[in-house]
């Protein structure tokens, strides 16, 4: 064997990278540490002692004296037979027989390391497929900059703390602690040697069947694949899966992960879409009759005991008696919450094609059934769930709030009004600030006092505003509740012990599921899935048919001329309730000029209006269902974030 034969091996692939990279312009040599951060800053670096480290997070150099000595994947460049390729070639063979065993050091920066003691071992570590190597960590931390990249190392910092794990990252934020709740742990738990063994084990499993079938084609993280594939099969499964598993799982789900790359990953369908029609000769002659569609519904609650259950059954069955003999739709009972799973394979064995969960807290089965059977359209009801292989849909109750609010404000005599609130959800926030626009339009001084019924029950979140002297209160509509607690629905006039109706929203889930049920038999729901990489929303409003506004006898007739003008410019179009510019609590001021704000920007709100006397509660503050539904579908805020005036992160 010739004397340096491995540093040549090495030296191929050091060339080849120079070619490469420059080939693409860019810099085919190693960075260094001191042309991205001042020197001076890494002389009051924090001291971490000896830690293993992940070989792959070692990016460069701390001076610039060696990047030419090296490739960027750290592979040798300088010539054979000189003192550079002796001293590579010696530690290459000491590695083979004994390891290395002297740390390196190095400088931590950004959760990538750069080295000022022992490149030559880093490069023979690295030529070997080493997985990780003790070294010796000087930390720098970045300025105080309000970047996204600063973020997700903050984050990291916080889940390194309390996990001593340095080898898993991610590219979106909340997605540690999102991982620490699948987990079944705490934020500020301290880990045991033994779950860090665990979990370095079933990284490693993971990883290993991630670039085995097809990861590297992938641009985000392993942390970020990991995450997705727990999100679907959970981590007690990926703990006792073995490679060959976590492989055949991962070829089911790769949209799913692909998905994740995406900065636009949801498409949202604002309206119905009209669906092909038949030909005049088919239709004469009958060439084509469709076989009938079978639908299923899958309910979490008998639908006798929960008003939420029995508004979509009566949905169901208004589909059913319009649709006739063109559908076969049925229900099926799911009492505890470990028999979603099993409920939803009896509804795919039963032969439906299209199934409806109806609740957020299926939604994790609903994908995991989906991505076993992406024959199947599975469809659950939430929103701004990105989901390739799970529809969502929801109605857009905020054009109800709007008009609602506008109602109070015309209706107050001290400007003060209720609001109170069940979970800090996607929609839920949009539909707080609609209220209080629409109050504000009316009433240019009037206040909306905020209370949350999973914070403080829907009781007492009516007695502290009532309390408090308001009268006029806006609560949750009678379609979630059948023996409701508090003391009002809809918006209603609370004064002493009496407590009058003037409007409520109604969720008109017989036409929703009509129209859906027609797209699914004229194929419009498959032709949407295919053409779309994204994942599919169907956020459907008061021009389609599926929300409305009802008034109750109480309200003067004045008022509703005054709420229907609002609704009919609504339903045209011509209404806006988020039109902008208007300003949030904290004194930001959200959009310029006359314009609406997007879908997408509406659904994301984490703010409250300026008018509005209250704030977005913080995840502990929740009760454990509300803690349970915001695991779901809350918003970052409400998961992640810490409860401060205006609800926004600062």
């Amino acid at each position: 064997m010739p004397q340096q034969f491995f540093y040549k091996e090495a030296l191929k692939l050091g060339l080849k990278e120079v070619r490469i990279r420059t080939s693409k312009g860019l810099n085919p040599y190693l960075p260094a540490l001191d042309d991205i951060v001042s020197p001076k800053r890494a002389l009051n670096g924090i001291r971490l002692g000896i830690v293993q480290i992940p070989v792959w997070f070692i990016v460069g150099t701390k001076t610039g004296n060696r990047t030419n000595s090296f490739a960027a994947n750290f592979m040798p460049i300088l010539e054979e037979n000189t003192e550079f390729s002796n001293k590579w070639e010696a530690l290459y063979r000491s590695n083979l027989i004994e390891g290395i065993r002297e740390p390196v050091k190095v400088y931590e920066y950004l959760n990538r390391y750069y080295v000022e003691e022992g490149n030559k071992r880093v490069s023979v570590l690295k030529f070997c497929g080493a997985y990780s190597v003790q070294a010796e960590v000087i930390r720098i931390m970045p300025e105080k900059k309000d970047t996204k990249e600063v973020k997700l190392y903050l984050e990291y910092l916080e889940f390194n703390k309390y996990s001593k794990i340095n080898f898993i990252e991610f590219s979106k934020s909340g997605s540690y602690r999102e991982l620490l709740r699948f987990m079944g742990k705490k934020t500020d738990d301290y880990w045991t040697e033994e779950e860090r063994r665990r979990f370095s084990s079933t990284y490693y499993f993971f990883e290993k069947a991630y670039y085995e079938n097809g990861g590297n084609e992938h641009k985000h993280t392993v942390g970020d694949a990991m995450l997705s594939y727990i999100q679907v099969y959970g981590f007690t499964e990926l703990q006792h899966a073995n490679e060959t598993k976590i492989g055949i799982n991962l070829k089911k789900m790769w949209e799913e992960i692909s998905l994740k790359e995406k900065d636009d990953a949801i498409e949202l369908k604002e309206s119905p879409t009209e669906g092909k029609k038949p030909s005049v000769m088919a239709m004469v002659l009958n060439i084509a009759k469709p076989t009938k569609l079978k639908a299923a519904f899958i309910y979490d609650k008998p639908y006798e005991k929960s008003s939420w259950v029995n508004e979509h059954e009566m949905g169901r069955r208004h589909a059913q008696t319009v649709l006739g003999d063109k559908v076969e739709t049925s229900y099926y009972e799911c009492l505890e919450y470990s028999d979603i799973e099993k409920t939803l394979k009896r509804a795919i064995s039963d032969g439906n094609k299209i199934i409806f969960t109806i609740s957020p807290r299926m939604l994790n089965a609903s994908l995991r059934a989906a991505i076993d059977h992406p024959e199947i359209a599975i469809m659950n009801c939430s929103l701004n769930i990105s989901h390739r292989y799970v529809r969502t849909y929801y109605p857009r109750m905020y054009e109800v709030k709007f008009i609602l609010g506008v109602l109070a404000g015309s209706l107050t005599k001290s400007g003060r009004l209720g609001y109170v609130c069940d979970y800090p959800i996607f929609g839920q926030i949009a539909g707080i600030n609609a209220f209080a626009l629409g109050a504000q339009m009316a009433n240019p001084g009037a206040k909306v006092f905020l209370e949350w019924s999973s914070v403080k029950g829907a009781k007492d979140a009516a007695i502290s505003l009532s309390s408090q002297n308001i009268h006029l209160i806006s609560s949750q509509d009678t379609a979630r509740y059948s023996k409701d607690e508090r003391k009002s629905f809809g918006l209603s006039h609370i004064e002493n012990e009496k407590s009058e109706l003037l409007a409520v929203p109604v969720w008109k889930w017989g036409v929703y599921y009509e129209r859906i049920l027609r797209a699914a038999l004229d194929e419009t729901i498959k032709i949407e899935y295919v053409n779309t990489t994204r994942a599919l929303n169907y956020y459907w409003g008061m021009s389609a048919g599926v929300v409305d506004l009802e008034y109750a006898p109480a309200l003067p007739q004045a008022s509703r001329r005054f709420a229907d003008f609002f609704r009919n410019s609504i339903i045209s179009g011509a209404g806006k309730p988020f039109l902008t510019p208007f300003a949030t609590q904290n004194g930001d001021i959200i959009g310029a000029g006359q314009r609406e704000l997007s879908l997408e920007q509406i659904i994301n709100m984490d703010y409250l209006v300026d008018n509005i006397v209250g704030t977005i509660p913080a995840y502990d503050e929740l009760s454990d269902i509300g803690k349970s539904t915001v695991d779901t579908v809350g918003i970052h805020q409400a998961r992640f974030g810490s409860s401060k005036k205006g609800g926004a992160l600062l």
